[in-house]
This record gives structure tokens, C-alpha cells and sequence, in this order.
């Protein structure tokens, strides 16, 4: 009898594991059957029994559940199922749980999942509609006045910006929360955070491929979902690093403590008392940028709130003194649909002085043609000589010009009002992210 009991027990786990595996695996079939571009996310972890999380959740590589709470999520309702995988299939489709970065763990979790409910409330399938509180809906709508796309890093900027009281986020999590974020790796696990990236990058913009077929079939019932997809899979720049690919190599007044040998120094002054047999080097070969232009796009279509936001990204940069030689030879020019003003800029003093006078000037249509034959002009008297790259902050609303310039040129958008545009060929597009922590 007592082995009987023995067995019995041994044999609940997997019980328990083949009942809950057979729940999951219907969930995804019957997501799989509407949403077609799916088909590999849905499919891309499997599933591990964990009766310690108490719930489900996923790190991004496997998907965990308890067994007696799913089953009771499935008695409830199997709509409920449903949404809770598509929403763990989000997490890893945005690469949530490796982005947090130095945010606060509990509100950027609780961004997280306001996101992923936001694109599962947008969707029309009956597989995992259901109806919105009026919570909900009222964070929707606050969020909507404020960003065109609810991404989680712009959801977490508002929550900050909320000044939510504790039961103000109980109720947020109580609404929003569907799974654990136990096992979402911390910010020192850049292993981890790289293995999920790199898993997910490939899945999404394979499924933003898939999307862009499948919705010309079924558009009214994704909602804003290749939206959300599309802002996810930009490409992100370290924003300093992409500024040092218009760096020129030269000499600089610095003692260059690398080729610095200690042991002559030290031997010369043991031996002759003050007399080193060996002096550092007073200069070193540096790669930094010395030769700059940027231009900023006042058009009407172009606010002066962004163009500071523009201003307020790259200056942190600009100042840094490893980027820049301490003299340099910077024009900033103001340009509408025609230049309006240009500023020489050769020190950090002027550069901080610039951004405090700060008045744009302009507000007619937008021609970026003007700019480039200004600094073709200035390149044609020598005021500009090693000129290396052209940053132009815009909109993308305008005339390009058709023909490349002799230098690296880049068309710098910001995120939070960026509407995709094609630039020509021979051009950069960078997309900043206005929390980006430079």
C-alpha cells in the first residue's frame, strides 16, 4: 500500500506537467490560427514546470508555469490562457527582460506589461478579446496623449513622471500584471541579455516580414501591433560611438603615459640624482573629432520643443573630453528652406555659451538642398578643411538633395515624433531615443 502511495506521488509531476503542457500547447494553436505571423515567437520556448513561480512567466528562453494555477486559469476561461502566452510571446517579441537597465525594477515591470496588454487589447481576434475596465482604458488614453506608440521605455517615463502613490501602483499591477518577472535577468547579466536579444531580434523582424504580408488580410484586427513591432526592431546606436565615426587622426599636446617607460625614469634619477634617462612623450596620436557641421531644421514642421530635445541629446556629448580636441571647428547652422543663421563654434566655453542664448530662426518650408551647398561653399573658401561628417537634425519632411556630398552625412530623428521617411542612399538615418542615458 505504502509503495502504491510511493508511486502515486511520483507520478503526480508529470501528471500535472503533461495536463498543463497539453493547456499551453492548445493556447498556442489557437493563437497560431488567427495570428499566421506568429507562427515561429509562438513556438520558441519551451515549457518548463515550476511550481515556485506560483504563476507563469518566461526569462526569454523558456516559458514557466505552475501547474494548479494554470489549470484554474483554464477553468476560468481558456480567453484568459490565450492572452497570458501571447503576452509572455510579447515580452521576448520586445525584448523587455533584457532592457531594463538602472530602471526600478517594480515600475519598469509594470511598464512592461501595460505595453504588452495595450497591443493584446488592440487586437480584434475573439481568441483573446475581452472587455477593458475603466482603469484600463483611462491609462490608455493618458498614455495616447503623450506618445504615438506605448512603448515600455516611454510607459516607464510616464509612470516616473505620474508620481504614483503605493496604492496607486497596486492598482496598475493589479489591473495590468499577467506573469512573473522572476527569472528576467538582472542588469549585470549581459550574457544572458545578449543570448535574449539576439534570439528575439531575429524572430521579430522575421515576423515583422510576415505581418507586412498577412496584413493586408486581417489589418483591422492587429491594430497597432506592426506599429509597436516596427519602433522595436529600429536598429540602436550608442549615440558617442556613432559621433566618433567622423573622428580624424592627429597629434595632441598630452603626456602619453602608454609609451611612458618607469624604469629608465627611474634608474636615470637613482643613478645621476636629477637627471631622468628618459623624458614622456608631450604628445600622443589621438582619433577625435575636430571638424563638424550640424545643422538643425526650423521649418514649421519641425517645433522648436524638438529641436532643443535635438540640442539636449548632443550636447552632453559634444562636451565630452574624450570626443572632442580641445580646439575644434564646429558650425552649427539654422535652416528653413533657406540658411538662416551659422554659428562657429571652437571651445566648449562657446558651445555652452550657444546653448544658453539659444533662439532659432526660420519656420518656412523645409529644403535641405540649401545647407550642403552653404557648406560646399564654405569647404570652397578653406573655412572648413578636414570636414568629416554633417548631422542633420529633422523631421524628414523635405527636399533632399540628389547628388553625395565628400563626407559622412546623417539624418538624426527623434523617437518620440518619428514618422518613417527614406533619405537618400548614400546617407545615415539614426532614430535617438529621448531616454537614452548617454
Amino acid at each position: 500500500m505504502l509503495e502504491q502511495q510511493m508511486s502515486g506521488r511520483q507520478e503526480l509531476p508529470e501528471q500535472l506537467h503533461r495536463i498543463g503542457k497539453q493547456i499551453l500547447l492548445l493556447s498556442r494553436n489557437e493563437l497560431y490560427l488567427k495570428m499566421r505571423f506568429l507562427d515561429v515567437a509562438l513556438s520558441s520556448c519551451p515549457f518548463v514546470l515550476d511550481e515556485g513561480i506560483g504563476t507563469i512567466g518566461t526569462d526569454g528562453l523558456c516559458f514557466y508555469y505552475e501547474p494548479r494555477y494554470l489549470g484554474g486559469l483554464f477553468r476560468e476561461d481558456q480567453v484568459l490562457v490565450n492572452r497570458a502566452y501571447l503576452h509572455m510571446v510579447l515580452h521576448g517579441i520586445f525584448k523587455h527582460m533584457a532592457r531594463r537597465g538602472g530602471r526600478d525594477e517594480r515600475l519598469y515591470g509594470l511598464a512592461c506589461d501595460i505595453a504588452a496588454e495595450s497591443v493584446i487589447d488592440g487586437l480584434r481576434y475573439p481568441c483573446v478579446l475581452k472587455s477593458r475596465s475603466w482603469l484600463r482604458r483611462d491609462m490608455y488614453r493618458r498614455l495616447s496623449g503623450k506618445m504615438k506608440v506605448l512603448t515600455a521605455e516611454k510607459i516607464y517615463g510616464e509612470l516616473l513622471a505620474m508620481s504614483l502613490s503605493e496604492r496607486e501602483i497596486e492598482r496598475l499591477e493589479e489591473e495590468f500584471v499577467v506573469d512573473s518577472h522572476l527569472y528576467w535577468p538582472s542588469g549585470e547579466d549581459k550574457k544572458k541579455q545578449e543570448e535574449i536579444e539576439n534570439k528575439w531580434q531575429e524572430i521579430s523582424e522575421q515576423m515583422e516580414t510576415d505581418m507586412e504580408t498577412f496584413s493586408k488580410e486581417s489589418a483591422s484586427s492587429e491594430g497597432d501591433f506592426i506599429a509597436q513591432v516596427k519602433v522595436e526592431n529600429r536598429e540602436k546606436f550608442d549615440y558617442p560611438q556613432f559621433l566618433r565615426k567622423f573622428s580624424v587622426l592627429r597629434e595632441e599636446t598630452v603626456v602619453d603615459q602608454d609609451s611612458f617607460d618607469y624604469v629608465f625614469y627611474s634608474y636615470g634619477l637613482s643613478l645621476y640624482g636629477n637627471m631622468p634617462l628618459i623624458e614622456p612623450q608631450e604628445w600622443r596620436e589621438v582619433q577625435k573629432i575636430e571638424e563638424f557641421v550640424i545643422v538643425i531644421d526650423t521649418s514649421m514642421s519641425c517645433s522648436g520643443e524638438l529641436v532643443k530635445k535635438f540640442l539636449e541629446q548632443t550636447y552632453a556629448v559634444l562636451t565630452e573630453s574624450d570626443s572632442f580636441f580641445h580646439k575644434v571647428n564646429i558650425h552649427i547652422l539654422q535652416c528653413d528652406d533657406q540658411v538662416q543663421t551659422d554659428v562657429k563654434i571652437t571651445c566648449a566655453e562657446e558651445l555652452v555659451s550657444y546653448m544658453d542664448s539659444l533662439e532659432l530662426f526660420g519656420e518656412g518650408g523645409t529644403d535641405f538642398r540649401p545647407a550642403f551647398a552653404y557648406v560646399e561653399e564654405l569647404m570652397r573658401k578653406q573655412e572648413i578643411t578636414r570636414l568629416k561628417g554633417l548631422l542633420y537634425f529633422t523631421d524628414g519632411k523635405g527636399i533632399y538633395p540628389q547628388k553625395m556630398p565628400p563626407y559622412e552625412t546623417a539624418f538624426l530623428f527623434l523617437e518620440e515624433d518619428y514618422e518613417d521617411v527614406d533619405v537618400p542612399p548614400w546617407a545615415m538615418k539614426l532614430i535617438l531615443e529621448e531616454d537614452y542615458e548617454y
